[in-house]
């Protein structure tokens, strides 16, 4: 099977919700403080300690509106921090103790049927890495099987 890599949340998108700017529901970012783990950076692809604060906003992985473009709350570093950049799992997905939920992606941002599976840990990427092997799939959503929540973007490596 191909490799696959774990996409964040751009630095660009990440800075501009730390500056205030305003979610997918037109609200700025909430503020919080981690009771502890738990709580994914999206931007780092790491749990935010126990006592560090973080922003929790609505998120819309799509570039545009449609009926497959789902929103849901995600949280962020309110400090600021690295990007995940790596070729093996990023730990919100390697050290998870929930299964995810991969959803196969069209090149035109819709679902395809027939592919979305929940799985463990273990096998993110050789199950991502098959659904991609799919010519119908363009990426993969990494999201949360218990509350939906978008976790990342999966893709082939170059």
């Amino acid at each position: 099977m191909s490799k696959v890599i774990a996409n964040a949340l751009s630095t660009e998108q990440a800075t501009a919700y730390r500056n205030g700017a305003l979610d997918a529901n037109g609200q700025p970012p909430e503020h919080a403080v981690s009771p502890g783990p738990g709580y994914p950076c999206r931007h780092c692809l790491q749990y935010i300690p126990k006592g560090k604060p973080y922003l929790i906003l609505a998120h819309r992985p799509f570039d545009s509106l449609q009926p497959y473009a789902e929103l849901g709350p995600i949280f962020l570093c309110a400090d600021e921090c690295h990007r995940w950049e790596g070729d093996e799992m990023p730990p919100v997905l390697a050290q998870s103790p929930e299964h995810r939920l991969l959803k196969g992606y069209s090149p035109d941002d819709r679902i395809v049927y027939g592919l979305g599976r929940i799985v463990h840990r273990d096998d993110i990427a050789d199950q991502a890495a098959d659904m991609l092997s799919d010519e119908r799939v363009a990426y993969v959503h990494a999201r949360s099987s218990e509350n939906n929540c978008f976790t990342c973007r999966i893709e082939r490596s170059s």
